[in-house]
């Protein structure tokens, strides 16, 4: 059976950003279960749901927070699945201040961090993890990979014809 992938967003305003993750998993077919929670107002929801998440089924969690950013860190350090933090930009520090408290970790709590908004790569890079045990999610990945490929030769073949070269 796929494992699933939670994406934990510490407010509902995180959505716009957290949904491009959710869309991508749904793209690649892999099962995504969504959550708000909050590292300082819920921490001990955060704290339950991790130590629970590989008995529930899910392979990796993602974890989108802005600000203080904590939420991976505290998903983090009660899980041993792999945590993908995402840091939300925010009308503060332009998502400074989320990227450097999801990425300045302790040793022996690790969380992937991908950048400032970035939720399409916490999904691929979801996609990755599960894939190492799953062939058919490896071969889209690599579909994937490939049309990015050409979707470039085709744009650098336009850009010659329309220079005459």
């Amino acid at each position: 059976m796929q494992k699933k992938v939670a994406v934990i967003m510490g407010s509902d305003s995180d959505l716009p950003v957290v949904g491009k993750a959710i869309d991508k998993l749904k793209a690649f077919g892999i099962p995504v279960e969504a959550h708000v929670m909050s590292a300082h107002r819920t921490p001990e929801r955060a704290a339950s749901f991790a130590a629970s998440a590989a008995d529930e089924g899910f392979g990796v969690i993602i974890a989108a927070a802005g600000k203080a950013a904590h939420l991976a860190g505290v998903l983090a350090a009660h899980t041993v699945l792999p945590v993908i933090g995402i840091p939300v930009k925010s009308s503060t520090l332009d998502g400074l201040d989320a990227l450097l408290a999801t990425v300045q970790m302790p040793s022996g709590i690790p969380v992937a961090t991908v950048a400032i908004d970035g939720a399409e790569n916490a999904a691929i890079l979801a996609a990755q993890m599960l894939a190492l045990s799953d062939e058919a999610l490896a071969g889209k990945l690599a579909e994937m990979k490939a049309s990015m490929a050409r979707a470039v030769e085709e744009k650098d073949q336009k850009l010659r014809d329309s220079l005459g070269m």
